[in-house]
């Protein structure tokens, strides 16, 4: 059987990790990027490696969308040097960060971030990548809870996760008879480092608890599994779709 890989944005932490490792264990070699933090990726390497898995990981910009096509002579170089192939089988558009900001209190810098890193990185490098995506591939991109429910301060985030969504939806269409699928993981408030990592704070844990079905506020851990099914066997008729992994926060 001809070794399945995946390449994952923001792999280095966070819910990207966990993405990472649990793909590993279903025994798919992983290519990820991180924003600097050149430790942190090492340390996934060295994981993913004990799963008997190869890893490598890249240095990349999402709210720099110039290198979407850098990344992608590199990514195709090595996949070319290490499998005699440029091409690949799983694509998950993860990077990202958030930006607390009321409407009134946003700056179009601070808009222009989130389009960046969001949606024009994710539009573009998905683009780029395109031409090297196995026949039967799948396409995962990132969205957030934050897309259906609303919650002050997170409106600049929020716009572009919903585009997000749409063009998931668009990818799903255009790449029907290539038999590539393109889906959306919407995760809940999950308590790791994003956006400084207020959803660890205990006040706010609390009301993330108090408004989900099943009683706290999300790990990491809760998010990698599901990205795992959609690349399987298991999920290849799942597409065009958008699945909140939240708890059944705000139901």
């Amino acid at each position: 059987m001809k070794q399945k890989i995946a390449v994952i944005t923001g792999g280095s932490r966070g819910l990207g990790r966990d993405m990472a490792i649990n793909l590993a264990k279903d025994g798919v070699d992983i290519i990820f990027t991180y924003h600097s933090n050149q430790k942190s990726a090492d340390e996934v390497i060295s994981l993913i490696k004990q799963l008997g898995q190869n890893a490598k990981a890249f240095p990349y910009d999402a709210n720099n969308p110039n290198e979407a096509k850098a990344l992608v002579t590199n990514l195709t170089s090595y996949l070319k040097q290490e499998y005699n192939s440029t091409n690949f089988d799983f694509l998950i558009n993860n990077a990202g960060t958030g930006t607390f900001n009321l409407i009134a209190d946003t700056s179009e810098s601070q808009f222009d971030d989130m389009m960046n890193i969001h949606l024009r990185s994710a539009y573009f490098l998905t683009q780029a990548a395109l031409p090297f995506l196995n026949e039967g591939g799948r396409i995962i991109n990132i969205s957030s809870g934050l897309a259906r429910f609303s919650l002050p301060g997170m409106s600049a985030y929020a716009i572009m996760k919903g585009g997000l969504e749409v063009f998931t939806r668009y990818l799903a269409k255009e790449l029907g008879s290539r038999k590539i699928t393109a889906n959306v993981i919407a995760p809940g408030a999950i308590a790791t480092d994003f956006a400084g990592g207020s959803n660890k704070d205990p006040e706010k844990s609390t009301m993330i608890a108090s408004i989900t079905a099943l009683g706290r506020v999300g790990e990491a851990e809760d998010v990698g599994g599901t990205v795992a099914f959609l690349c399987s066997e298991r999920a290849g008729w799942i597409n065009g779709q958008r699945i909140e992994v939240s708890g059944g926060m705000l139901v």
